[in-house]
């Protein structure tokens, strides 16, 4: 069974997009099969791609309104190894037409849940508001990853996106969690940067991602060739950033199975003994 990870955060320009297209492309390289999911209606994770938003017959619009299936939506991104479910403007539109129907925060789960089993993570990028297609996103992943920078207005902005999350666990989705706390844009030589940092890590512990994702030129490089930075420039810091964040995934994930696989056995054990 494959992992749904939403990546939101309700303050624009943090790095969502750039940790969605760069997370799934990473990803992708370990020889994962990912599906990036495009909520956003700037369609910009599309762009980042190397998809035209302006030529899609297709989007995500029309599998949110049921209009058609997943499978007939979703376009491979061959250069960069993975699935893309696409956006485009037409997302405004379908926002509006979903505030009045039934179910409207269940139908990104029962459509990802037609093609979950033929992949091993699906990387949701969220719009920078709480709109209905961040609900619906929150409402079918198992994890959120916060992209934030580490500046004062930032921890605001977290302290709301927690009380949004909690809010959805306990209405919609019972077993959404906090996955990580993702430090962009870092630039060590500021000390504002570096409080923040050290505030994040007193209050999250291990949520807080040890990877760092530093301002980089090759990174706000890539989307205008719609290259994810794995493709543009492979050597770059952004580049060898978000490996490095893929990895810490991973091995999160490997680390969280054996625990559970661990708990199963002993609980198994007791019953025998009983």
């Amino acid at each position: 069974m494959s992992k749904i990870f939403a990546v939101t955060n309700q303050k624009g320009g943090v790095g969502k997009t750039t940790t969605s297209v760069n997370l799934a492309a990473s990803l992708a390289a370990t020889q994962r099969k990912i599906l990036l999911v495009d909520l956003d209606a700037q369609g910009n994770a599309t762009m980042g791609c190397g998809v035209n938003k302006n030529e899609l017959e297709l989007s995500v619009c029309e599998v949110l309104l049921d209009e058609h299936e997943i499978g007939q939506v979703i376009v491979p991104v061959e250069s960069a190894g993975f699935d893309l479910l696409p956006s485009n403007s037409d997302m405004t539109a379908a926002e509006v037409e979903l505030l009045g129907q039934e179910g409207r925060e269940l139908r990104l789960r029962h459509a990802l849940s037609v093609v979950r089993d033929r992949y091993d993570y699906i990387i949701i990028d969220c719009p920078p508001t709480l709109n209905m297609a961040t609900i619906n996103a929150l409402t079918a992943a198992d994890g959120v990853i916060i992209p934030m920078q580490c500046e004062y207005y930032a921890l605001e902005g977290l302290t709301a996106l927690l009380g949004t999350i909690e809010q959805i666990q306990s209405t919609v989705n019972s077993q959404l969690e906090l996955v990580g706390l993702l430090r962009t844009m870092f630039d060590p030589r500021n000390n504002l940067a570096n409080q923040v940092s050290s505030q994040l890590i007193l209050h999250f512990g291990d949520k807080v991602y040890r990877t760092l994702i530093p301002r980089n030129v090759r990174l706000a490089e890539a989307p205008s060739h719609g290259l994810p930075v794995l493709l543009y420039d492979k050597n770059s810091r952004g580049a060898l950033s978000y490996l490095a964040l893929a990895g810490e995934i991973l091995r999160k994930e490997e680390k969280s199975q054996a625990v559970n696989k661990q708990a199963t056995q002993e609980k198994q054990e007791q019953q025998a003994t009983v």
